[in-house]
Formats: structure tokens, C-alpha cells, sequence
């Protein structure tokens, strides 16, 4: 086992990784940026480098800043938690020519499933079904234009090294494709550093359901589960639930079967997510890999009572998975929704400040991942993500009461936030029937708005 792993991230992915080593006896450093010097993760960890000023460019995408601390400081391995260089094949290779082992697939792997025009062709070649989609990445405008027309309006532009809903965008017809390919292309080289896309056709108001898998270097792969993700706005996450409340056994076997014939047919070592659209007669089509851990892994940790955060640490050192596939009962319903310092009424416009009061719920089934404390200054420059709200209950309508009343107990003062928006869902006929899609947060908005406003 690793005797210090340096986590290369921040926020509340860098603090749940710390909580798992030190639960393991496992040492800790962080990386902060100049405008994280008082973050929470920088004060937990058992030592902390500076790797560059606010810009993620010159922080925490910076490889060779990382790769030196780490070096500096003695750590046998880097856990790359999600975003920044977590699906960067580039930064494994670099890893593993200086002896530290990332925590997370090879970069072969990585190559395969991490980036997702890749991970389509090799679902393919496991007879895995797939969303049509262009054979090869377009280099320019007029390559897109033919690639959209071969597959067919309307179409989803994607970050071929993307995640988190960043570099995505819909073009409904040939008029509106040059400015969304070019829109796609800048905001995937700014999040990720690789403004590589590809298309495929856009499916309407499907599910997006997603399977937690986890391999270790001995051939064993299990499943954890699914997860039901629909509760989107622009492509970004809000709401997760697991397991879905959608989807029918039949299909949820299928879609487990199909995930684990994928990920030992490249020999997936580390936790990973398939993703996959449902449509309404529960065909399923695998749209991409995330070769990582998930925001929403811990609803999956809910119901089957496995950190997957250590199962991570465990099998990139060497060791096989504490669990086997019949280990795995899953127990209750788990719901998670994502605070984030935005203000619905300003079209969620991002708002950094001074968090200058703060109360956090509690009680039987309440988890909270954040890195916020009162007196913390909520910076400009990273994801707008607070707290990831986790509640578990025997049953679903348990969990829908117990998540609104953990909102209502959840106090942030100081940022506008996303409570008030997230009761509005939890309060939903719709919503508490499981009556939703992807296209759900389109139909409620002006709904959800209007009851805001007279709050």
C-alpha cells in the first residue's frame, strides 16, 4: 500500500480523497493555486505545495507543476479526482515515465475509453449499441457540416476528452452547427486543453442513466449499480438518483451485462462510468466512458455501502477489490443534489463571495461533501460547485422527504445558491412520481422560476 498519495485537484473531490486515505492510514498532499491558499484541502492535507497562480491553466492543468511537487514531496502515487488532468492519457504517460503510479486506468486504457470518439469505436467492436455518430473527429467547420448531414439533424457536438457537460452543444440545423462547433471547440480547449470534438445524433428527451463499474489487475470487474442522471440543465448535472426509478429490471440487466462485457473487454482496471441514453421503450446506447470518479459516486457508495474512493487506491496498488460481484446488495434509494453558488434568477449566473454564514443539515441518512466553511471566499475562477447533498432512505418516497427536509435545514449566506431551485424539484408532482427525462429541467424552468420569485 502507498505510504502518501498527492491528490492533484481541489474542492470537495480533494477533501473526500484525503478523508479515504487518512481512513486507510495513507498520508496526504495538496496542490492549491494562489487563490486556493485558504481552501479547506489545503488545511486538512498532511502537507501542501503551491503550483501556480488562480488560472486552472497554470495550476491544475499544469502537469509538469504537479508532477514536480509530487517529486518534491515523496508521494508514491496521484489521485487525479474528476476534471483538470483526470482523463488526460498524456499526464498518465508522464506519470508512469518518472515511477508514480496514477490512480486510475493506463494510458492505453485511457485512450480507449477516456476519450469518447475512441470509446465508441471500440463499444463497437464489443457489439456494445451505440448513438450514430461521426467515424472521425472533424478538423474544421466543413468537415462537421458533412458529418452532421451524414448522420442527420438534429445534432450534439461533444468533447472527444470532455466531461461534466463542458464542450457539449446542440445543432438543430446546418445554420446553427458552425457556431456551436466553434463554441464547443473553445470551451472543451479551455476546460480540458484538447478542443477535439466529434458529433452524434441527438436523441430527444431520452433518460440518461449511467453504471458504476470497478476492475482490478487480476481480471475481476464488478458492477455497483446505476444511476439515473436526467436532471439536467444545459448538459450540467443537478439531480442524481440510485438506482433509477425509470428503468425496467429487465433493461437495468441488460445495461449491466453490456457494461461489464465492455470494460473487461479493454481490461479496466480502476472505477469507471458508462453512460447511456434510454429512450422510452427502454432501448439503451452507450454514449461514453468516464475512465474516473464520478460527482455522483457517492449515491452509489449509498446503496451498496462500498467506498469506491479506496477500492481506487486499493487496486492501483496492486492489491485485488475487497468485494465480490455476489458481495454486492443494494440496499434503499439515494438521492444527491448539487449545490452550486449561482443565482437562478440571473440565468444561474455564477456568483463568488464570502460565505459569511452557514449552517449544514443533519440527522439518520444525511451525507455532505464540501469544502466550503463559514468565512470561506468562494473564488471566480473553478466550477461554481458548493456541496454535493447526499441523503439515503429505505425507500424513494423516504428519500424525497428526507432530501427536502435537509434543504430546508441547509443555510448558506453570503452567495446565492441553488437550494430554493433544488426544493422546487423535490416538490414536483412530476418529479416525485419519477415522471422526468432530460428534457425535464426545460419544461419546469419557467415553473420552477416563477415560484422563486414569489418566495
Amino acid at each position: 500500500m502507498f505510504r502518501k498519495i498527492l491528490i492533484a485537484n481541489r474542492g470537495e473531490i480533494a477533501v473526500t480523497v484525503i478523508r479515504a486515505c487518512r481512513d486507510m492510514g495513507i498520508l496526504t498532499v495538496a496542490v492549491f493555486s494562489e487563490a486556493d491558499r485558504d481552501a479547506l484541502h489545503v488545511h486538512l492535507a498532511d502537507e501542501a505545495i503551491c503550483i501556480g497562480p488562480a488560472s486552472s491553466t497554470d495550476s491544475y492543468l499544469n502537469a509538469q507543476a504537479i508532477l514536480s511537487a509530487c517529486l518534491v514531496s515523496g508521494a508514491e502515487a496521484i489521485h487525479p479526482g474528476f476534471g483538470f488532468l483526470s482523463e488526460n492519457s498524456a499526464f498518465v504517460r508522464m506519470c508512469q515515465k518518472i515511477g508514480v503510479t496514477f490512480i486510475g486506468p493506463d494510458s492505453q486504457t485511457m485512450q480507449l475509453m477516456g476519450d469518447k470518439a475512441t470509446a465508441k469505436k471500440t463499444a463497437l467492436n464489443a457489439q456494445v449499441p451505440v448513438v450514430p455518430g461521426s467515424r472521425d473527429l472533424p478538423e474544421n467547420v466543413s468537415d462537421a457540416l458533412k458529418a452532421a448531414q451524414d448522420i442527420g439533424f438534429p445534432v450534439m457536438i461533444k468533447a472527444t476528452a470532455g466531461g461534466g457537460g463542458r464542450g457539449m452543444r446542440v445543432a438543430e440545423t446546418a445554420e446553427e452547427l458552425p457556431r456551436a462547433y466553434l463554441s464547443a471547440r473553445q470551451e472543451a480547449r479551455a476546460c480540458f486543453g484538447n478542443d477535439r470534438v466529434y458529433l452524434e445524433r441527438f436523441i430527444q428527451n431520452p433518460h440518461h442513466v449511467e453504471v458504476q463499474i470497478l476492475g482490478d489487475r487480476f481480471g475481476n470487474v464488478i458492477h455497483l449499480g446505476d444511476r439515473d442522471c436526467s436532471i439536467q440543465r444545459r448538459n450540467q448535472k443537478m439531480l442524481e438518483e440510485a438506482r433509477s426509478p425509470f428503468i425496467s429490471e429487465r433493461t437495468r440487466e441488460a445495461m449491466y451485462e453490456t457494461s461489464l462485457r465492455l470494460a473487461k473487454s479493454v481490461q479496466y482496471v480502476g472505477a469507471g462510468t458508462l453512460e447511456f441514453l434510454v429512450d422510452a421503450d427502454g432501448s439503451f446506447y452507450f454514449m461514453e466512458m468516464n475512465t474516473r470518479i464520478q460527482v455522483e459516486h457517492p449515491i452509489s457508495e449509498a446503496v451498496t455501502s462500498v467506498n469506491i474512493v479506496q477500492e481506487q487506491i486499493r487496486v492501483a496498488a496492486g492489491e485485488p477489490l475487497s468485494i465480490r460481484q455476489k458481495d454486492i446488495q443494494f440496499s434503499g434509494h439515494a438521492i444527491e443534489c448539487r449545490i452550486n453558488a449561482e443565482d437562478p434568477l440571473q440565468n444561474f449566473r455564477p456568483a463568488p463571495g464570502k460565505i459569511s454564514e452557514l449552517l449544514l443539515p443533519g440527522g439518520n441518512g444525511i451525507r455532505i461533501d464540501s469544502a466550503i466553511y463559514q468565512g470561506y471566499e468562494v473564488p471566480p475562477y473553478y466550477d461554481s460547485l458548493l456541496a454535493k447533498l447526499i441523503v439515503w432512505a429505505p425507500d424513494r418516497a423516504t428519500a424525497i422527504s428526507r432530501m427536502r427536509r435537509a434543504l430546508t435545514e441547509f443555510s448558506i449566506v453570503g452567495v446565492p445558491t441553488t437550494i430554493d431551485f433544488h426544493l422546487a424539484i423535490l416538490r414536483d408532482p412530476e418529479f416525485i412520481r419519477g415522471n422526468y427525462d432530460i428534457a425535464y429541467l426545460t419544461r419546469k424552468m419557467p415553473q420552477f422560476l416563477a415560484a422563486l420569485r414569489e418566495q
